[in-house]
């Protein structure tokens, strides 16, 4: 790699670019996420190696590995960008009279069933603070809280959190729910496996149930037949209860949306019995914000 250039200022662009190569895996991906031709985003990725002095990713056909100082880059695009969204939300917010914005992500279960009790209240006691909220899957949560792009974060334990500071946040099992007809008899224990014959209703693809569920499919060797992917629960239960393929969902949920037609069944597997916690960098590193939504959100 030449000497590093020493007149060259980084684009925000660049590292917005760089960093989503680095979630994507492909340079091809990555330059579509910030809506680039590929050709824009190989000169740029030059250029910004050149910038810095160093090689930042090997490149190869199944896509691209960060180097050492790809990783340490990535840490800090991530501070950065960071930074840039709370300007840009802090401004927004001043214009409307909002003094503080928190970025909060969490899992589906916590987006669809434990946050929305919790954040009405929360935010009418709080009319100087505006949430931004964002699904993603317990990995992914924590690659973004890695990377600083959040205060806050709800994952399952499933999921390494080390260099985090947690608090337990909620109970969350899930659950299998069968059409009535495909579960006649006395409830009964279930595992996964048993579920991967038969075609399945999920959410979509992108959402962090879908993703983890395909995760423990593919470990089982199995991929999910999805008759049909829906936006949320709701349609979700509805087509469970016709007859149209059987799906797994946090047990809130079920117990929330299933009717007489439909069965819920525990699932046996280990990972279905779990945790949410809350994750941070430190107390010491929350906003005044954050400190009072973790607060919101672990006392009960």
């Amino acid at each position: 790699m030449a000497d590093r250039n020493p007149h060259y200022r980084i684009d925000p662009l660049d590292l917005r670019l760089f960093a989503a190569v680095a979630e994507a895996g492909t340079i091809t991906a990555g330059a579509r996420g910030v809506h680039l031709s590929l050709a824009a985003a190989s000169a740029r990725l030059k250029a910004l190696e050149h910038a810095v002095g160093v090689l930042l990713m090997q490149r190869a056909k199944t896509g691209v590995t960060l180097t050492d100082a790809g990783r340490t880059l990535l840490r800090h695009a991530g501070r950065l960008q960071r930074d840039m969204e709370a300007l840009h939300a802090g401004m927004a917010a001043h214009a409307h009279g909002v003094r503080a914005t928190v970025r909060l992500l969490g899992n589906t279960a916590a987006i669809s069933e434990h946050l929305p009790p919790l954040l009405g209240p929360f935010l009418t006691a709080h009319p100087q603070i505006d949430i931004e909220l964002r699904e993603l899957d317990s990995q992914d949560v924590l690659f973004a809280m890695r990377q600083e792009r959040a205060e806050l974060g709800i994952v399952a334990d499933y999921v390494t959190t080390t260099g985090l500071t947690t608090r337990t946040f909620r109970e969350d099992g899930l659950v299998a729910v069968l059409p009535a007809a495909l579960a006649p008899g006395r409830p009964r224990v279930i595992a996964f496996a048993e579920l991967l014959a038969r075609p399945f209703v999920g959410l979509p693809a992108d959402a962090g149930l879908s993703r983890f569920l395909q995760a423990r499919a593919l470990q089982q060797g199995r991929g999910l037949h999805h008759r049909v992917q829906v936006p949320g629960f709701d349609a979700l239960l509805r087509l469970v209860a016709d007859g149209v393929g059987v799906a797994v969902v946090p047990a809130m949920t079920a117990r929330r949306l299933a009717d007489s037609r439909v069965r819920v069944r525990p699932l046996s597997d280990a990972w279905a019995t779990r945790q949410l916690l809350v994750c941070f960098s430190s107390a010491e590193a929350l906003s005044p914000g954050a400190a009072a939504l973790l607060d919101a959100l672990v006392v009960q």
